[in-house]
């Protein structure tokens, strides 16, 4: 690893670090990833509520307003090369209580403040006839047209195959240790060795504030961990909703939304519970239950519908309302920091923004010219043509999600393959579904059998 320098290393393996390494490769960068996890996502990227927002309702004139904006149209503009489902199936803000229909007019006036024009506000009754699903108690709604729900995996993966594939470079199961910088040139200690860099970009998450503590000396934020926990309904409740379900947000979280899945499945969540552990993304039946109970009030035939799954994530929150981006101009330092519950939206945009501040440091590349594509992953979503509707699939080894022989073997294939089961179900959803992994555990153990690493407790308290 120290035989070669460098243009940049991102340290973190998120949405937002693989959509740092694509543009940066893209400009002609040489760039590699530095991940501690032995799998790309692990961190506070693996559990999202999976929708590309607008950005209707960010603060104006904020950071994070202009990274969603330009992420959401680079977004739209990239999806179809890279075979990335895009469901702009639109949202509906929607007020269940008078307080709620007061709040509606200034949300309406700021998201056309920040630029986005296909809003309107509906009646209640106009709504009903939009969403006949909904509880008649539903007052008013603002309508959101280009609200959309994707794949929230298979963009960051893509993202980092193509930097990979155009001379990118990843580092899995590397880990951070210490570093110096000797006024040209950073040289990073890590689990793996020794990485010289002459700029690096902190893109660590939940460990964003430790990273900058531990090689600047100093962190101009502290990451305060925020638990989101979720409800996934089954298949068959997909059909009880047209668009995204979201609340009336409050200073403090955006709230729970009711949304399908591009995986065919119906969601509820997340909560926003702060918490001091940057690792516990348990669940509780308590907060379960609530959430059942909040999606059964909106949605009345969830009732009777089964629970598929349940689940939580960690959102980097931090005391600041806005992202924390900054260059520490003298150590050839960029801070990507507190990048909260939009950073699927905003990943793309982010990239961008960083990328002029970095220029604007005096760096300078040649864009690549006719870059490649990556090959493509298989398709996930349930309005694509799936691997098993193909011919020569091999055995269907995931009944509940359709998952076939040969998608198993090819995400266990390649720079990105697979080295652990949450890794192997981010590519191919084996496990995620109705049985939970009851019947294809056997025969993924012996198609997996070789190639998934011993699990390894790279943080053994919060407190170190």
């Amino acid at each position: 690893m120290t035989r070669e320098v460098f243009d940049i290393v991102v340290v973190g393996a998120g949405v937002v670090g693989c959509a740092m390494a694509r543009l940066f490769t893209l400009e002609g960068a040489r760039v590699a990833v530095v991940e501690k996890a032995c799998d790309i996502l692990d961190g506070a990227s693996k559990a999202n509520s999976a929708i590309l927002h607008t950005g209707f309702d960010a603060p104006p004139g904020s950071v994070e307003l202009s990274c969603i904006k330009e992420g959401y149209r680079e977004y739209c503009k990239i999806h179809e090369e890279l075979k990335l489902p895009l469901d702009k199936s639109g949202a509906h803000m929607v007020a269940w209580s008078a307080d709620e229909v007061e709040k509606l007019g200034g949300i309406l006036q700021q998201a056309r403040q920040n630029g986005i024009t296909g809003t309107k506000m509906l009646s209640g009754k106009e709504l009903c006839n939009r969403e006949p699903g909904l509880a008649k108690n539903a007052l008013a709604a603002i309508h959101v047209e280009g609200e959309s729900i994707v794949d929230p995996w298979s963009a960051p993966y893509a993202y980092l195959k193509q930097s990979i594939c155009n001379g990118g470079e990843i580092f899995l199961s590397c880990k951070v240790t210490g570093g110096t910088f000797g006024g040209n040139e950073w040289h990073l200690e890590t689990t793996r060795g020794t990485i010289r860099s002459r700029y690096v970009i902190n893109c660590a998450g939940l460990f964003g504030d430790r990273l900058d503590q531990a090689l600047l000396g100093k962190a101009n934020f502290n990451i305060l961990p925020r638990k989101g926990q979720f409800v996934v309904f089954d298949k068959a409740a997909c059909r009880l909703v047209n668009s995204i379900i979201l609340p009336v947000p409050t200073s403090r979280t955006k709230g729970i939304v009711i949304c399908r899945t591009i995986f065919g499945n119906l969601l509820v969540g997340p909560t926003a519970e702060d918490q001091d552990s940057r690792h516990d993304s348990s669940t509780d039946q308590a907060t379960i239950e609530a959430l059942i109970a909040t999606g059964i009030n909106k949605i009345p035939a969830l009732q009777n519908m089964p629970i598929t799954a349940t689940y939580a994530g960690l959102r980097p929150a931090t005391q600041h309302k806005d992202y924390q981006i900054e260059a520490t101009q003298e150590r050839n330092w960029i801070t990507v920091g507190g990048i909260r519950s939009t950073g699927l939206s905003s990943a793309l945009g982010i990239a961008r923004y960083v990328f002029k501040i970095y220029t604007g440091l005096g760096p300078k590349h040649s864009r690549i010219k006719n870059p490649s594509q990556p090959q493509s992953s298989p398709v996930l979503s349930e309005n694509g043509v799936r691997d098993w509707q193909l011919v020569n699939h091999g055995r269907i080894i995931c009944h509940c999600e359709l998952v076939s022989e040969r998608e198993i073997q090819a995400a266990l294939s390649g720079p990105l393959a697979a080295r652990s089961l949450s890794g192997l179900k981010r590519q191919t959803r084996a496990t995620m579904g109705r049985c939970q992994g009851f019947y294809c555990s056997a025969d993924l153990a012996q198609l997996v059998e070789g190639h998934f690493e011993a699990p390894q407790c790279t943080e053994p308290c919060d407190e170190q």
